[in-house]
């Protein structure tokens, strides 16, 4: 929307201040207020006479509307229509809170003289995960000598996505209990697979393309190079959106539990997805939409784009709704992101584990959390409630690690290897029935 060519403040000084100056000399026979008064108002002529006419139009456009948190990309102002009169245009962007520009104040000013069209850029990077609206920039044309000004408004704002953060998560360990025949685990038991088991002496059954030759040719008997199976599972991951405690600062500050929990299941969402697994999101509430299991690249794609949705003020759903709703395979390894201080929570873990399903309770909890409780808060109540509130959740965990549910505080790549090591050989064991 255009508001036309207006004269700025000091095109309206300099008239005003001259025309009293010529009224003084004229009146009180002044000529040095003449010599003052004269120039200005030669300037707020000329200033008038080059006023620009038209209505510039300004457009805005991204280089990637899709981000990954701490990415950066350009933000295109293209301005057209400009009276090739007009001499600068200046682009200043309002501030938001998840985004960082460059040049720091937001602002970029450009020459135009004798230009119909210009183009103006700025950095722009994204601080923190979730779907945002670009507030609409500031662009203003200014004309010769800054007599006169045009504020034009791009057509409509933009919005950016921001997916998670992958942290670059690795598990050595495999999963625990695999069931099928497309992942790129190794299975216990051979057949068909890319890793090799060994070399055996020829089978009925077996493919003659696995036949040794260079092994049945020293020995004079048939022998099969023999693999490992590669198997895949069906992982689950359970986020829990029901609250989020801590402060969150973005991609470069401290990070809340419900930043953490998106960003480990985006992370391990990628791993297991990488690896031939099948993957599947449940949110405990109604802000993510559920994403059933898959595998591949196109599907990771689906998990983040349902993890930006990731929101405490959304529904949460009974237990036992959430039960029914979503029902878990038993051989799935089932891994619950939360802080773990809501009973339906813990409530539906020891549901998981009585279903015979692997459970892995990642904590997502900050670490300095109770420290900031009791600076946030003037009453000394608060500091102790939440101590005492710690000492109750920690004895909830280690009736959970009685059921043999694992609990272990996220720290990036590396976090689950050991609870998988356990988890596999728990697996192994032989079972003893009664």
């Amino acid at each position: 929307m255009n508001r036309g060519w207006r004269p700025t403040h000091a095109q309206v000084r300099a008239l005003g201040l001259s025309a009293v100056l010529l009224v003084v000399a004229v009146l009180f026979r002044r000529p040095d207020a003449a010599v003052l008064g004269l120039p200005l108002a030669i300037l707020a002529l000329w200033g008038t006479i080059t006023r620009p006419a038209g209505e510039p139009v300004a457009k805005a456009s991204l280089d990637a509307s899709t981000l990954f948190e701490g990415q950066v990309t350009t933000y295109w102002i293209t301005v057209s229509g400009v009276d090739p009169r007009a001499e600068l245009l200046v682009a200043a962007m309002p501030r938001g809170r998840w985004f960082a520009y460059d040049p720091v104040s937001a602002a970029r000013a450009v020459a135009i003289s004798g230009q119909e069209a210009a183009e103006l850029d700025l950095g722009l990077r994204s601080q923190r995960w979730g779907r945002r609206w670009l507030d609409r920039p500031s662009v203003i044309c200014t004309s010769v000598l800054g007599a006169y000004r045009s504020e034009v408004l791009p057509v409509a704002p933009l919005e950016v996505v921001t997916l998670p953060l992958r942290e670059g998560f690795a598990a050595v360990e495999a999963v625990p209990r695999p069931a099928g025949l497309v992942g790129l685990h190794r299975s216990r038991r051979p057949g068909e697979g890319t890793e090799l088991a060994g070399v055996r002496p020829f089978r009925t059954g077996d493919r003659l393309r696995r036949i040794n030759w260079a092994v049945s040719a020293r020995t004079g008997e048939l022998h099969v190079t023999s693999t490992w199976s590669d198997r895949d599972t069906e992982v689950v991951l359970v986020l829990d959106t029901g609250e989020d405690i801590g402060v969150s600062e973005g991609i470069d500050g401290q990070a809340s539990s419900l930043d953490t929990a998106v960003r480990a299941a985006a992370s391990i969402a990628e791993h297991y997805l990488r690896h031939g697994d099948r993957v599947r999101l449940i949110d405990t509430g109604t802000a993510v939409q559920s994403v059933r299991a898959g595998s591949g690249r196109g599907h990771l794609r689906r998990i983040l784009d349902a993890l930006v949705h990731a929101d405490p003020r959304g529904v949460q759903r009974d237990p036992n709704q959430l039960a029914r709703r979503e029902r878990i395979r038993p051989d799935s390894l089932v891994i619950v992101l939360s802080p773990l201080l809501r009973q339906a929570v813990l409530g539906h873990v020891v549901t998981l584990a009585h279903a015979g399903c692997t459970v892995i309770a990642v904590d997502t909890l900050p670490p300095d959390v109770g420290q900031r409780v009791g600076t946030e808060h003037d009453g000394r109540a608060w500091p102790l409630a939440w101590r005492l509130r710690l000492l109750e959740r920690q004895s909830e965990l280690d009736r959970l690690g009685d059921l043999g549910v694992p609990t272990v505080a996220w720290r990036g790549a590396g976090t689950l290897d050991e609870v998988l090591r356990d988890a596999s050989r728990l697996s192994a064991a032989p079972r003893i029935r009664s």
